[in-house]
C-alpha cells in the first residue's frame, strides 16, 4: 500500500506543479494582453502636434503612454525619420496613428518593428508606387476645400478664409484660428512622393472615415480603406474629427491596442 500511496503523492505533486505553472503562464498572458500601451500620434499638413491635446488626454486617462510627433513637413522622407526617432524611444510595441497627410507617413514608417498596428484618421493610405496626391484627385473637392497651389518655394497653404469651414468646421472659431496660426509649412513634394513599402500590407490597420470631411472626400477614405481590408469606423465629424470627437477616436485606437495584444 505504501508504494501506490507514494506514487499517488508524486502524481499529486506533479499535478500541483503543472497547475502552478499554468497559473503563472496565465498571469503572464494576462500581462501580455495589456502590453500594448504606447501610442504614437502623427499629425498631417496644415496642422501641428498641438491639435492632438484632447486625444492625448483621452488616451493618457486610460493609462496609455502617448508620444506626439512634430513632423517637419519638408518631405515624406523627413517626416518618416521624425516618426522613426519617436518609435525608437518606445519601451515596447506601439500603435502608430496618422491623420490626413500623416497617413502616408505612417504607411512608410509603420514598417518599424515596434509598430503593432496602424490607425488612419481621415488619412491617406497609399499603396506601393502611389502618392497622396493621386488619391486626392480621385474625387472632386468640396466647395469649402481651401488647399491652394504651391507658392514659389514649393510650400502648400490652406486658404485662411476657408480654413474653419473647410478644415475644422466642428471646432470653435477660436480653436480654428489657433490651429491655422500654429500649422507647419508643408512642402508640396511630399504630396507627390510615392510610397515604397506600405506597412498596412503586413500589419493590422484601422481606418476612421470622417463623414463630414471637406478636405478629403469621405468617399476617398472609404475607397482606400476598403481596398486594403482596413477595419473601418465611421464617425460624424470634420477633417479634424480627432479634435471634435476625441473619445470616439480614442476608442478605435484602444481597440487596435487590445486586438494587437491579444494576438501575442
Amino acid at each position: 500500500m505504501k508504494t501506490p500511496s507514494f506514487k499517488n503523492s508524486i502524481k499529486a505533486g506533479l499535478l500541483s506543479l503543472v497547475l502552478a505553472l499554468a497559473t503563472v503562464l496565465g498571469f503572464k498572458s494576462s500581462v501580455q494582453a495589456q502590453a500594448v500601451k504606447n501610442v504614437v500620434l502623427v499629425h498631417g499638413a496644415f496642422a501641428d502636434g498641438s491639435g492632438y491635446k484632447a486625444l492625448f488626454n483621452e488616451l493618457t486617462k486610460k493609462g496609455y503612454n502617448v508620444t506626439v510627433v512634430q513632423n517637419p513637413l519638408s518631405s515624406l522622407e523627413d517626416d518618416v525619420k521624425a516618426v522613426t526617432v519617436a518609435l525608437d524611444k518606445q519601451d515596447g510595441p506601439a500603435i502608430l496613428v496618422g491623420h490626413s497627410w500623416g497617413g502616408a507617413v505612417i504607411t512608410e514608417a509603420g514598417n518599424h518593428p515596434k509598430v503593432a498596428a496602424l490607425v488612419y484618421i481621415a488619412a491617406f493610405q497609399p499603396d506601393k508606387g502611389e502618392s497622396a496626391l493621386q488619391w486626392l484627385q480621385t474625387a472632386p473637392p468640396a466647395p469649402e476645400n481651401g488647399v491652394l497651389a504651391p507658392d514659389d518655394k514649393g510650400i502648400v497653404y490652406y486658404d485662411k478664409a476657408k480654413f474653419h469651414a473647410g478644415f475644422c468646421a466642428d471646432i470653435s472659431k477660436e480653436e480654428a484660428d489657433f490651429m491655422y496660426a500654429s500649422q507647419g509649412a508643408f512642402y508640396a513634394k511630399g504630396f507627390v512622393t510615392p510610397i515604397t513599402n506600405p506597412a498596412w500590407r503586413n500589419k493590422p490597420a484601422y481606418g476612421i472615415v470622417a463623414t463630414e470631411d471637406k478636405s478629403i472626400n469621405p468617399d476617398i477614405e472609404r475607397a482606400m480603406y476598403k481596398r486594403s481590408n482596413t477595419i473601418i469606423t465611421e464617425i460624424k465629424g470634420s477633417h479634424v474629427v480627432f479634435m471634435s470627437q476625441p473619445k470616439a477616436v480614442a476608442a478605435v485606437i484602444i481597440k487596435a491596442a487590445e486586438n494587437a495584444a491579444a494576438k501575442k
